[in-house]
């Protein structure tokens, strides 16, 4: 790999032309031990090849578990893209364990640990080489190893699905409303086939983006290939909460429904038939009262029984961030779930190196509702401390 990095440096032109040759004529090194086209329930890993001081011949493991019951829909449901966002992977090893082939009609392919380093690490971004998942597609299959995994994932994977659910967080960093993220498709009868499926789901909110020239996340990898996807963004703040989680589980139920790929699956056993059950009221009272942990007043009035709108918001322009702009303790001003307007006072950045210094004041560059916050005080110039949203166009 180093002498790859060499060669780059040092003859830039000429290496990417053999770079693009290789693209065009090399197959992924990766090895799944699993037959994706088989009939039934498998279970195994994805061998990337990675040869190391400890292991000559070694390969990183990466889960994968496979679920094919006839013809039917195919799904790729994935979790870990950043490795620090836990919700998604807890919520696809429950279903790698809960799902009988009987149950389902078509194919379910669970991948938990989509970068398996990153994950592994618990960081955002693989160790191996600093790469980010997803801004990584298509890949390189003679790339580092995020590049591997990235083209593999869009080589075969996504190729071969006709659906794309990609679970995150706010990771470390940041904590967000329970969300689910889609582009807007140019086809306006597709879009509405997809708003009905971010409906399904039945989170609180939905985040709508215009189409743009970055081409490098899951969701463009699955527009390249014909293939519908959906990203959520499932709490975060480096934890996990029960109320969210199972505010997930549920939402996979009813996603799996919609798309015709599940017919047996239960919706946590007949939450919806007895609303006094222990695990619905866990939920519905966390999203009411803004008690889900870390989030208090984040969730208000959201129906969990599915009866309530979801409510669809726009991000669309630079002036829906709100960063720091030096360094210290930052004290927000603000909540989860609060309606900001531009020119209002975001937060102080405190400097304890200097307690006589007046701290730095932030204020919001434009309206909407607060979706996401930052979790950690201590910030530097350049981090995101607020994601806000406005009402999405009808």
């Amino acid at each position: 790999m180093l002498l790859l990095e060499k060669l780059n440096r040092r003859f830039p032109e000429q290496f990417s032309r053999i770079q693009n040759s290789n693209m065009s004529t090399n197959q992924s090194p990766v090895f799944c031990e699993i037959d994706l086209d088989a009939e039934g329930k498998h279970h195994g890993y994805l061998r990337l090849p990675h040869s190391v001081h400890r292991s000559a011949y070694g390969w990183i493991p990466i889960p994968i578990t496979s679920i094919k019951n006839g013809e039917g829909p195919v799904v790729l449901l994935m979790a870990g893209n950043h490795g620090d966002e836990y919700e998604g992977q807890i919520a696809l090893c429950s279903l790698s364990k809960e799902i009988a082939q009987q149950d389902i009609n078509g194919q379910i392919i669970l991948l938990p640990m989509a970068n398996f380093p990153a994950a592994k690490a618990g960081m955002r971004t693989s160790p191996l080489d600093d790469g980010n998942l997803n801004r990584s597609f298509p890949g390189n299959p003679m790339g580092t190893p995020t590049q591997i995994i990235a083209h593999f994932i869009e080589s075969e994977l996504v190729k071969r699905a006709d659906y794309l659910l990609d679970i995150h967080s706010g990771g470390s960093s940041l904590l967000y409303i329970p969300s689910a993220l889609l582009t807007i498709d140019s086809d306006p009868s597709q879009h509405q086939a997809n708003l009905a499926l971010v409906r399904s789901i039945g989170f609180p909110q939905a985040l709508l983006f215009e189409q743009s020239g970055m081409e490098y996340y899951s969701s463009s990898a699955a527009h390249r290939n014909d293939c519908v996807a959906i990203t959520l963004e499932v709490a975060g703040g480096g934890s996990i909460d029960q109320a969210a989680l199972k505010l997930l589980h549920r939402g996979l139920s009813r996603y799996l429904t919609h798309i015709g790929i599940n017919i047996a699956l239960s919706e946590d056993e007949g939450l919806d038939k007895d609303p006094t059950h222990t695990e619905e009221s866990t939920i519905k009272s966390a999203i009411t009262t803004g008690t889900f942990t870390h989030t208090p007043n984040a969730i208000e009035n959201q129906d969990i029984e599915g009866n309530g709108e979801t409510e669809f918001l726009s991000i669309s322009t630079e002036a829906s961030y709100c960063y720091a702009y030096g360094s210290g303790l930052f004290e927000p001003l603000v909540d989860l779930g609060d309606q900001v307007v531009e020119g209002q006072p975001a937060g102080f950045i405190h400097d304890p190196e200097t307690p006589w210094k007046e701290p730095d004041q932030l204020y919001f560059r434009g309206e909407g509702k607060v979706v996401a916050r930052r979790v950690p005080a201590r910030v530097e110039r350049g981090d995101c401390l607020f994601e806000i949203a406005g009402k999405a166009a009808s």
